[in-house]
């Protein structure tokens, strides 16, 4: 079996190059005290070497890491079968691969279980900034990155305290379209479906779907929280649907959650959209490809991780104040159709099959 070769050291890019290892060290972190030309060349002879600095090695003389972290605190099957995480952390990818940056990703089951990890890698000098996700109502973890000094950018929000800057996202301005759509299309008692309420983007959006209904006289507006699985969201749609009042259209958070709600309305013997309507907060080619096609928000998270990712790397290269947010576009609503019919004296629902 032949030997692995030997890797390079940064003595050996420095021999090459013909300098010292002081000035290699200074070309390769980044950092001034060598002339562009000599910095060209020290960069030039890594390039053609594959060379790569040993992160240990590069967090004890106090240079960057070159990766960013990422923690999710939900069930990991639960982000591992949701496209917008997928796409949202390929376009966080797409821009760090650029700079020669990692993406280093932790699944964990509680917000204190990520709090623990961003002291652990703050410790270690893994990681050179975090993107936070999910923000909470009253939500620790922004004080407790600012305390640990670790650079952060917040993916949606805004932070209410705005105690971290952020790449924002609207939550009230679609809920808004969708309720109008709705109401537009004869609808009058109508349902949301979503994750969990402590969420702040959850919390957003409930409160625009309320206050949507109201002020188009709508006489139902329910919601029902899950969370996030399939099987919490057939028995929040199986409910809605047995009640008297039922509902006449369907708002659901992801597509994990619609699937299953249309599901179980077939299973209580109604059709879409004929009895009931849905729309999904997330477009995806599981919503078009899915019979009747859904209804949907079209929100590009390949291209809201890129922003991110863009964002993050000016404050880490100090062109950003890290102050303040940037907004993302709002997402268009795409009718298909799971939400168009005349509405008609709903059918009762069946008792479903044991």
């Amino acid at each position: 079996m032949p030997a692995r070769p030997r890797r390079l050291t940064l003595r050996d890019i420095a021999r090459l190059a013909g300098v010292s290892e002081t000035a290699a060290s200074f070309a390769l972190n980044g950092k001034p005290g060598v002339s562009d030309e000599t910095r060209r060349r020290i960069l030039a002879v890594a390039d053609e070497h594959g060379w790569v600095p040993h992160h240990a090695a590069k967090v004890l003389t106090g240079g960057k890491s070159g990766t960013v972290g990422l923690v999710i605190a939900r069930s990991a099957r639960d982000v591992g079968s949701e496209s917008f995480f997928l796409r949202f952390m390929t376009g966080l990818q797409s821009v760090l691969s650029e700079r020669r940056q990692a993406l280093l990703l932790q699944v964990v089951d509680s917000v204190e279980a990520e709090i623990e990890t961003y002291r652990t890698w703050q410790v270690a000098g893994r990681v050179d900034a975090v993107v936070l996700v999910d923000l909470r109502v009253d939500d620790p973890r922004p004080d407790a990155l600012a305390d640990l000094g670790l650079p952060a950018l917040i993916a949606g929000g805004p932070d209410p305290r705005r105690r971290l800057p952020a790449v924002a996202i609207d939550d009230r301005e679609p809920m808004r379209r969708i309720v109008t759509h709705l109401h537009d299309t004869g609808h009058d008692s109508i349902a949301y479906v979503c994750g969990a309420g402590e969420m702040l983007h959850i919390a957003r959006r409930v409160d625009a779907f309320h206050t949507g209904a109201r002020e188009l006289g709508m006489s139902g507006h329910m919601v029902m929280s899950t969370d996030f699985s399939s099987s919490s969201a057939a028995k929040a749609t199986r409910l809605l649907l047995s009640s008297d009042d039922r509902p006449t259209a369907l708002v659901y958070d992801n597509e994990i959650l619609a699937v299953a709600g249309v599901g179980e309305i077939r299973r209580l013997g109604l059709a879409t959209p004929a009895d009931v309507c849905v729309v999904v907060w997330e477009d995806t080619p599981i919503a078009s490809a899915m019979e009747p096609p859904l209804t949907a928000l079209s929100r590009d998270a390949f291209a809201f991780g890129s922003d991110v990712a863009t964002r993050l790397i000016a404050i880490l290269d100090g062109t950003d104040e890290a102050t303040g947010d940037t907004m993302e576009s709002v997402p268009e609503l795409i009718e298909r159709t799971s939400s168009r019919c005349e509405r008609t004296p709903p059918t009762e629902p069946t008792e479903p099959a044991s």
